[in-house]
């Protein structure tokens, strides 16, 4: 007997999201779990000009409810259309899109009135959303009344524990790149190692130019490095509200003649940075988890990465595939720029370490994680769950 899981996600505009539904999609064609997509949007105000929405990395059967930006449909429409769409489905799981929007919570009550199982997306950690008393007990509520939870790693497994989720009912790890097209593994390790032939320190950023990514951290930390390394460089990939300030801040600083901010890159031109860089730095206030990480080691890049990127426990292996620093501390991130140099010298054998790390981090091996967690909660639902953990369990 087939069963039905109906997710529902925020924006088209991930990439990351459109590669891991298409895996769960393709898996549904061999199991007895059939999954409907729900995209709500196309976009979000902070998404605006940093890349163009891309429907080609999204290859499964989806409805979208508002074209546009995600910000613009008025809150009594969004909440009316997303309620209906939760009363109306047939689904025997219901999986939400995220507990912080009042039409999150309308869902939530849906599922609730129609009994319908369900389950959501976290990707919040204790350190990328500091305890707050007021918040912090409506996200218990909404998570007591949830039979399940997709979370990007171990420090948002550990933030729904801290919130009274069950650790048997917390499925990760459920985050994969999304990598250019025209990324090959199989020739991966040689462009990278003929990208580095020179030994020139080049410090990569890849993100938003937005206040929470710190990167006035890194400029500071960028101009105190260069006293060790004279001919160190630093590329700043992305766009965002802060260009302006950003540059400016470069031309009062000492490092004007080394920095140069890119703009945004996808695809090939963004591979290329990647191969050609020493290392990534993300030196983020808050990052859940940090996609860029995963797009750097595929590409045999290792991370300078703050200790409040979700993706350290996981991914950054100290002085193999790279290294942590305390967030906002200009003199540590200073510290592992130069250390950076000297650990990952080895071109090659950290090349190998990065890309090994990040083998799981694949969209299938996290689509296998979501349909984990769905074949265990539609067991518990009925008849017709049993049956979808028995495909399920055979499938992993």
């Amino acid at each position: 007997m087939t069963c039905t899981v109906t997710i529902f996600h925020n924006v088209v505009w991930s990439r990351h999201k459109g590669a891991v539904f298409s895996a769960l999609y393709n898996l549904s064609a061999s199991g007895t779990i059939r999954y409907a997509m729900v995209q709500i949007a196309d976009t979000e105000t902070d998404r605006i000009g940093f890349s163009d929405v891309d429907y080609s990395f999204h290859r499964y059967p989806m409805r979208k409810l508002f074209d546009g930006c995600y910000e613009d449909v008025p809150a009594w429409k969004m909440i009316v259309r997303l309620t209906s769409e939760v009363l109306n489905s047939k689904s025997e799981l219901v999986v939400l899109p995220g507990y912080h929007r009042p039409e999150y919570w309308a869902m939530l009550a849906a599922c609730i009135v129609t009994r319908k199982r369900r389950a959501v997306f976290c990707d919040s950690t204790a350190l990328d959303r500091p305890r707050r008393l007021m918040t912090s007990i409506p996200k218990r509520i909404f998570f007591s009344l949830c039979d399940g939870y997709f979370g990007f790693g171990e420090r948002s497994r550990e933030y729904l524990m801290s919130l009274g989720a069950k650790r048997e009912r917390i499925f990760v790890p459920c985050q994969a790149a999304a990598l250019p097209r025209s990324f090959a593994a199989g020739r991966a390790l040689g462009e990278r190692l003929n990208a580095r032939r020179r030994s020139k320190p080049v410090f990569l950023y890849v993100g938003r130019l937005s206040e929470e990514k710190a990167i006035d951290t890194l400029l500071d930390a960028f101009e105190q490095a260069r006293g060790a390394l004279p001919d160190a460089q630093l590329r700043i990939v992305g766009t965002g509200v802060l260009h302006d300030a950003l540059v400016a801040r470069v031309a009062a600083l000492t490092i004007a003649d080394a920095v140069r901010f890119i703009g945004s890159l996808q695809d090939e031109p963004l591979s290329q940075e990647y191969f050609g860089a020493s290392c990534l730095v993300l030196p983020s206030h808050s990052e859940p988890w940090g996609l860029v990480v995963n797009e750097a080691l595929s590409h045999g890049c290792p991370a300078v990465v703050s200790d409040r990127c979700g993706c350290v426990p996981e991914l950054i292996v100290e002085g193999e595939t790279g290294l942590s620093f305390p967030a906002g501390d200009v003199d540590a991130l200073a510290d592992a720029l130069t250390t950076a140099t000297r650990a990952f010298v080895d071109v090659e054998r950290t090349a190998r370490a990065c890309m090994a790390r990040i083998a799981r981090f694949d969209p299938r091996s996290a689509a296998l994680n979501i349909e984990r967690g769905c074949v265990t909660m539609l067991r518990e639902g009925g008849d017709s769950g049993r049956t979808a953990s028995t495909a399920g369990g055979a499938r992993q």
